[in-house]
């Protein structure tokens, strides 16, 4: 589902430089949304990275190393993609209220991105491991 939310993003992305308003915007909006597509991109290569990896060594007997690099690249990849999340609600915002009120708002983006993808996750994990070193 991230793959293709991640490929729609990028499309839309794309199209915002072809349109009038962009003419007349900033060098701060450019260079985010310059940002947000290399995020969106390089998101698009690590998510859609494991298909490839299991075409090529797939009937060399290497699914130990595919499911591996196939997990490290989709933690990668939603990095990125959070990265251009947070740099989409950042230029959204910037539009709708500019100044330190868009940034605000960009900010709270990647915390809840952070938090809910990574942070929690990660915690959650971390608990887990140290609950079954005292059961021990």
């Amino acid at each position: 589902m991230a793959q293709a939310g991640v490929q729609i993003l990028f499309g839309f992305l794309l199209s915002i430089a072809f349109t009038d308003k962009y003419a007349s915007v900033g060098g701060y909006v450019r260079v985010t949304h310059l940002a947000t597509i290399m995020c969106a991109a390089i998101a698009v290569a690590f998510l859609t990275a494991p298909a490839a990896w299991h075409r090529v060594l797939f009937r060399q007997g290497r699914r130990e190393d595919i499911v591996n690099s196939g997990n490290t690249f989709a933690l990668i990849g939603l990095g990125f993609l959070a990265a251009a999340m947070t740099g989409t609600v950042l230029l959204l915002a910037e539009v709708v209220v500019g100044g330190w009120p868009a940034v605000v708002v960009g900010a709270l983006a990647f915390l809840v991105f952070a938090g809910l993808w990574f942070a929690l996750p990660f915690a959650s994990r971390s608990a887990e491991g140290a609950d079954e070193r005292e059961s021990a």
